[in-house]
């Protein structure tokens, strides 16, 4: 049994240092209900400190990826009675950071995370897999940010991210207007997924692959690569390798690197330590 154990997700570590985490409401389609929200934000923040761990994929049980929010559990629909506007405006603002918090879990998780998506991918789920570093899909998946059909603008991430990801301004933001589907061929060429795979149990197979790979490489210069892409690009170039060289003058000095090239030269795997 692992010792990951939440509500509505489920979590595998493997030897290897891979770790399968999935979005265990099926019954549900994976809806975010605030459970789910929780869970999510306290699992990635756990193995992000797991020093066994170096790779995640993440994936959804049953029928579809996610179905997005929840609606019969939305904290918008519950009556607060007489408050005051501004004390309200607060307690919503909490609400959202929190909820906000739980998808940008993903992107401070040091650990790539390798996000493998079937079937239905809609609202919330959008903001989930954009905070992830590689997308795959299923060529039965599809992609909808929902949000303003349901009366708001999207909140916890895809506005912010889905741009980044696609770099088409234009087409993200007809996506969010209109919240029309896009498939799986559409979602490939915009780069919001880089691989396609037939089935879902393909789509594992896949994202194991590589996540198994990334696994044998240096933690030191994964986690590092992970940390260094993000925080460039929400600077400029300048500013980003102002602070890779800084970053850089203290890693060089790792054991891993004199580890990398006898294995290069000799043609044999490396072991790297733990972090």
């Amino acid at each position: 049994m692992s010792k990951y154990q939440y509500e509505t997700i489920k979590v595998q570590v493997f030897s290897d240092g891979v770790a399968h985490v999935e979005l265990n409401r099926p019954k549900r389609l994976n809806a975010f209900n605030e459970r789910l929200v929780t869970d999510i934000g306290k699992c990635f923040t756990d193995i992000g400190a797991d020093s066994d761990i170096r790779v995640i994929v993440l994936s959804g049980s049953g029928r579809m990826f996610t179905a997005g929010l929840d609606l019969s559990e939305n904290v918008l629909l519950k009556d607060q009675g007489d408050v005051d506007v501004a004390r309200k405006a607060f307690s919503l603002q909490e609400h959202i950071r929190w909820f906000q918090g739980a998808m940008t879990s993903l992107e401070k998780c040091p650990k790539p995370i390798i996000v493998a998506m079937h079937n239905g991918v809609f609202g919330a789920g959008v903001d989930l897999c954009t905070a992830g570093d590689i997308r795959y899909a299923t060529k039965d998946a599809f992609f909808s940010v929902k949000e303003v059909d349901v009366g708001l603008a999207a909140d916890v991430g895809t506005l912010q991210r889905l741009p980044k990801v696609v770099g088409n301004a234009s087409l993200v933001r007809e996506l969010c207007y209109t919240c029309r589907t896009m498939y799986a061929d559409e979602a490939y060429r915009c780069g919001l997924v880089n691989k396609v795979l037939d089935t879902k149990e393909q789509l594992i197979e896949e994202s194991f692959k590589t996540a198994k790979l990334i696994a044998t490489k240096s933690p030191v210069a994964v986690v590092s690569t992970k940390h260094l892409l993000n925080y460039s690009r929400d600077h400029s170039v300048d500013e980003g390798l102002a602070y890779t060289a800084v970053w850089n003058s203290a890693m060089l000095m790792t054991e891993d690197i004199p580890k990398s090239i006898e294995a290069f030269v000799t043609k044999k795997s490396a072991t790297y330590s733990k972090l």
